[in-house]
């Protein structure tokens, strides 16, 4: 692999990097509705 070659490679994977955290901030923003946890304390109930 030349230097070039590694250079397109490491951009392309930094550029699918970003689209993918851009689609999964997307994503939980869109989110709504309840969030059920368990913890130490009990059952936790919150709205989104």
């Amino acid at each position: 692999m030349s230097n070039r070659d590694t250079l397109c490679f490491l951009g392309g994977i930094m550029v699918a990097a970003l689209i993918g955290g851009a689609v999964r901030m997307h994503q939980d923003s869109q989110r709504s509705g309840v969030e059920i946890t368990v913890g130490r304390g009990g059952p936790s109930i919150q709205e989104r």
